[in-house]
């Protein structure tokens, strides 16, 4: 071979490094240079970190709980809707309290919009009052429609007055349960705080208080 083809074939010849192999070493899991981890792969069995589509099991399990309800929901919804066009509904006082209780509801769940907002952002710190406040929104929420219950048994109508009178019971009932069970919850972020918990927190009580305006909408239409 003469010296120049010799020169043309080692400035084509790839540089391996000492100590590797020619079968990919030094490439990434695409091809590319690297140790292999520049796509955030771990190595661990784990989905790759900062792909996006990896949902994390608690928010999963929330919003299987969430769908869980809305079935429940549906179907007082259904049945509400069914008995109300029979004979023998009767009607039923809206005490202006709900309408108070609505708007701290509303305001509960703004700041816990904001909790989320802030922790995501700026910090914990800076999110506690915010989570304070929504609690005790939706505290006094839970007690004004204690309030309310009061207010329509000193009229007479308790849950055994009629059918609109037991099903008003029964949806606040289930309602304010479920927002009892969310305070229980809410303990729990405020003694721990994070992100993903406060995040949670806040995508429960969105819920409910979708939950409780449609709600208001059904018992404001009979």
């Amino acid at each position: 071979m003469t010296p120049l083809l010799e020169r043309a074939r080692r400035r084509r010849a790839p540089s391996i490094p000492a100590g590797t192999t020619g079968t990919g070493a030094g490439l990434g899991r695409n091809g590319g240079g690297g140790d292999g981890n520049d796509d955030g792969w771990d190595g661990s069995g784990d989905l790759p970190r900062g792909e996006g589509f990896a949902v994390p099991t608690p928010k999963l399990g929330l919003w299987l709980f969430l769908a869980a309800v809305t079935v429940v929901f549906s179907m007082l919804t259904s049945a509400y809707l069914v008995r109300r066009g029979l004979p023998g509904w009767g009607a039923l006082p809206k005490p202006p309290l709900l309408w108070a209780n609505t708007l701290l509801l509303v305001l509960s769940s703004l700041a816990l919009e904001r909790a989320k907002r802030l922790t995501l952002g700026e910090g914990l710190s800076r999110a506690r009052p915010w989570l304070l406040g929504a609690a005790l929104l939706a505290a006094l929420f839970v007690v004004g429609q204690l309030v309310v219950w009061k207010q329509l048994a000193a009229l007479g109508y308790t849950l055994a007055h009629g059918p609109a009178s037991g099903f008003f019971y029964l949806l606040t009932a289930i309602h304010g349960l479920h927002l009892v069970g969310g305070l229980i919850a809410w303990g729990r972020v405020w003694r721990r705080p994070s992100p993903l918990r406060v995040e949670l927190c806040a995508l429960y009580w969105h819920f409910l208080l979708v939950v409780w305006l449609w709600i208001f909408a059904l018992l404001h239409v009979t």
